[in-house]
């Protein structure tokens, strides 16, 4: 016994070594002081789960940036850019969204979470029609939309189609289009009321009316099938041009050319670069994000879904935006239930529908912890009163956290909430409920000490950027006399690499090419050739100009001797030019990346400045205690 007492004695005394030196300071800057612990914890966070171990810095590395950030925060609190309007309202921005999971219950029921992951799991196929309700609707007027939805509803049952209750009933933008259908949907994609009567309406059967924040729904199920997950995919797109007529048959000749070349084995990448009308992923090999079923049209995605396997094609299909090719690249299920539970919770943190119970739970565990009371005598002689009734009694109705709320109180919170009409009882939990969430949300850094840094690095982020963009970002910008003086003396700092400089002449037959020849060789103007050979009808194309390796693939075939790409005739394109040999960039050509480069010159002066006006002491015995990530 006497031993345990020795071990347990051992483990106390170590562990407050530990605190002791956890909360040791390890950088003086000027008078402001960093503990091992803040420094330690920014440390980890910021060195752990680089896609890039080259990107991991030892302690002593990463000590000197964070000594440079620190001394910009610091100098900015110095200038009291703390204390702007501006900052604190943005920081209180960031301090509400950062609170709001820390203000729910942190448990969640388990049969909700394994619930909403089985609907992950699946998919449903239905339609609705939508009777919409205003937000200033009062009740009587909520109950003639209920009672037109029910009506409705019993026109179906006895043998109208859905679809075409939809078109004349439907008040949802879109039923013009698709006559109600949604298309297939998982948990999460829809508002929750209308996920929850979704997944409890038999396939073939018409629920009931169901409120949402739009109005009453009602909604036909017409599938459940397994969520296939999600699928990566490119493609080659030929637009339908907006607002102007068009020939679809010419265009849909176009993409069956285009699958032709695929089919003999043209690269798809390529072909995508050259002919698709989908210029954003043409530029990325023609490839799209991942995507579920629902988040394309059906017309896309269940052609994408078809592909069987990786580098499939398919034939080419049509939508509404046009003619599309589709490659699969990679397919991949629904995560987990292990993988799926942050997302599940995270979800359920921020949809109040499914957070409410949850709400409860943890007013009710806050009312215990913060000796909740209330003076009901009081509170019973207000309850049934009209809120718009003056009542001169200024009694006390609850006490929480050692303060007591009155009915002055509850007048200021109707006011604040714009409540004019009901009782008081109407809206006396709901006033209770944001009291007590109140008092804990001014007690989170006192509390969760992951809070409390988190906010710190928000307020030290914020004023990190404001004070950056002040004295070095807009500044660079703005000081074109500076940035002009220091392309003077670093002109040569960026460098264009061997170019081709010349003319790029295509032809529509080789006589052309032939005679483009001869006048060029004659000395005459590219002008005065494309004149007098476009003269009755167009027979060279020609572009002028200056290219880097890698700008142009049938200059890099000429220039650089790099493989011609798909399509390319040689006989029928010309060069007439010369290989320029590396030479410094011009400020306008570079202007972006002369900016960048001044802006690091103007911020390492500037720290010069700064390590001078703040004496800088760093406890380096205290720092070798720090484990490298």
């Amino acid at each position: 016994m006497r031993k345990m007492r020795f071990i347990v004695l051992l483990i106390l005394l170590m562990s407050g070594a530990t605190s002791a030196q956890q909360n040791e300071v390890l950088i003086h800057i000027g008078s402001h002081e960093v503990s091992k612990a803040e420094f330690e914890r920014i440390y980890n966070k910021n060195n752990r789960n680089l896609m890039d171990e080259s990107d991991v810095k030892s302690p002593e590395d990463y000590l000197d940036m964070y000594i440079n950030f620190k001394l910009k925060v610091i100098e900015a609190m110095n200038l009291r850019m703390d204390t702007m309007s501006s900052f604190k309202n943005e920081l209180s921005g960031y301090r509400q969204d950062l609170a709001a999971p820390y203000l729910t219950d942190m448990k969640y029921d388990e049969e909700m979470v394994r619930g909403l992951y089985e609907r992950m799991t699946r998919e449903i196929s239905a339609s609705h029609i939508l009777f919409i309700v205003k937000q200033d609707a009062g009740r009587e007027q909520e109950m003639a939309v209920l009672k037109k939805a029910q009506q409705v509803r019993n026109e179906i049952l006895n043998g109208k189609d859905f679809h075409t209750a939809a078109l004349e009933y439907s008040e949802d933008p879109s039923v013009r289009s698709n006559k109600g259908r949604l298309g297939y949907f998982s948990a999460f994609q829809m508002v929750t009321p209308f996920e929850n009567m979704a997944f409890s309406t038999p396939v073939g059967e018409i629920s009931e009316p169901v409120k949402t924040s739009f109005g009453y729904h009602l909604i036909q199920v017409h599938d459940m099938r397994e969520n296939r997950g999600e699928v990566k995919v490119a493609h080659i797109m030929k637009m339908f041009p907006r607002d102007e007529p068009f020939d679809k048959n010419k265009l849909k000749a176009e993409v069956d050319s285009v699958y032709n070349l695929l089919t003999q084995g043209a690269d798809f990448a390529e072909v995508a670069a050259s002919f698709s009308d989908d210029r954003r992923s043409a530029a990325d090999k023609g490839e799209l994000p991942w995507f579920s079923a629902n988040q394309m049209i059906p017309e896309f995605s269940e052609p994408a879904f078809a592909l069987q396997n990786t580098g499939d094609i398919s034939k080419p299909v049509e939508t509404q935006f046009g003619y599309h090719i589709i490659k699969k690249i990679d397919q991949r299920p629904v995560p987990s239930f292990v993988e799926s539970r942050e997302r599940i919770e995270a979800n359920i943190k921020k949809d109040p529908d499914r957070s409410n119970s949850t709400r409860k739970v943890f007013v009710e565990k806050l009312k215990e912890e913060y000796g909740f009371t209330e003076l009901h005598d009081n509170i019973s002689r207000i309850e049934l009163i009209s809120v718009n009734e003056n009542i001169p009694n200024d009694a006390p109705l609850f006490g929480v956290g050692n303060k007591n709320y009155s009915i002055s109180d509850f007048r200021k919170y109707l006011q604040k909430q714009k409540i004019n009409n009901g009782i008081y009882a109407d809206h006396y939990k709901a006033w209770v409920e944001e009291e007590i969430i109140r008092l804990e949300d001014s007690r989170l850094e006192e509390k969760h000490p992951d809070f409390k840094y988190l906010m710190q690095e928000y307020h030290d982020g914020l004023l990190f950027f404001n004070i950056m963009e002040d004295k070095i970002w807009k500044s660079a910008a703005d000081d074109s006399t500076g940035l002009l003086a220091f392309y003077s003396k670093n002109s040569s700092k960026f460098l264009w690499e061997e170019r081709f400089k010349g003319i790029i002449i295509t032809c529509q037959n080789e006589n052309a090419c032939h005679e483009a020849e001869k006048y060029f060789d004659a000395g005459m103007s590219v002008q005065e050739v494309e004149d007098i050979l476009n003269k009755d009808e167009k027979n060279i194309e020609i572009k002028e100009g200056i290219w880097e390796n890698g700008d142009d693939p049938i200059v890099d075939y000429y220039a650089w001797s790099s493989q011609a790409p798909s399509g390319f005739n040689p006989s029928l394109t010309m060069f007439r030019g010369e290989i320029v040999p590396p030479e410094p960039k011009k400020l306008e050509e570079a202007k972006g990346l002369y900016i960048s480069a001044y802006q690091e010159y103007l911020e390492q002066k500037w720290l010069q400045e700064l390590k001078k006006k703040y004496k800088i002491k760093i406890n380096k015995k205290l720092l070798k205690t720090i484990s490298h990530v």
